[in-house]
């Protein structure tokens, strides 16, 4: 579980691709203070375990699902990516729950400058929009950010100097993919009322014509 405050932009060192799967190196240094082995650690909003570290760097595995829901696919020697450990019992919370489980990628369409802040318009599908609320939250590369705008096309952010000096969301261009993860609250309330749906439309199929029919009257 992460909280969407990134705390480290980090490198790729090295990418080694297989036929579906990457075997990824990442440069860092916060992230490495107290790292181990079988760490989660957000890269780009993804959660990813870590197989292996050194002093300056640390190792993670992409299964062919992670390459192709993410824009770790895009990633090469270089690349910069936002980087939070876990969340541990007893951490301030100060972002909103993000899982690292993302639910696929948008597409930036435009930035406008407004005074001290800088919009960000997202492009998106109707599956992952249909989660996104106004004045809700949303984790765009592993950022938690605050929706300011949406409608059945994109969405917009509006984005601190913080959050632009801290993240790479404004290093981007347009046309870039980003991943998205939806509050998880939406998702859930979703699945539990669809359940509920099917159960009601179970119990009023149960009659005396169906008991009937199956021997039980």
């Amino acid at each position: 579980m992460f909280t969407g405050l990134i705390e480290e932009i980090g490198t790729v060192q090295t990418i080694i691709k297989g036929a579906k799967s990457a075997k990824i190196t990442i440069k860092a240094k916060k992230i490495l203070e107290d790292i181990r082995i079988g760490d989660s650690i957000s890269t780009n909003g993804v959660c990813l375990t870590v197989i292996d570290y050194s002093n300056d760097s640390f190792t993670v595995d992409g299964m062919p699902e992670t390459m192709r829901k993410s824009n770790l696919k895009n990633l090469k020697h270089g690349s910069r990516v936002n980087l939070e450990r876990a969340l541990r019992l007893g951490d301030r919370f100060g972002g909103h729950i993000v899982s690292g489980h993302i639910d696929g990628v948008g597409r930036i369409k435009k930035f406008e400058e407004e005074d001290n802040a800088t919009w960000v318009t997202i492009e998106a599908s109707s599956d992952i929009l249909k989660y996104i609320v106004n004045k809700g939250s949303i984790s765009v590369d592993g950022t938690s950010l605050t929706v300011a705008y949406v409608d059945n096309k994109i969405f917009k952010v509006s984005i601190i100097p913080l959050t632009r000096n801290k993240t790479t969301l404004l290093t981007k261009k347009i046309g870039d993919e980003v991943n998205l993860e939806c509050d998880i609250i939406g998702k859930y309330i979703e699945r539990f009322t669809a359940l509920n749906s099917n159960d009601k439309n179970l119990s009023n199929s149960i009659n005396i014509d169906f008991l009937k029919e199956n021997g039980f009257a």
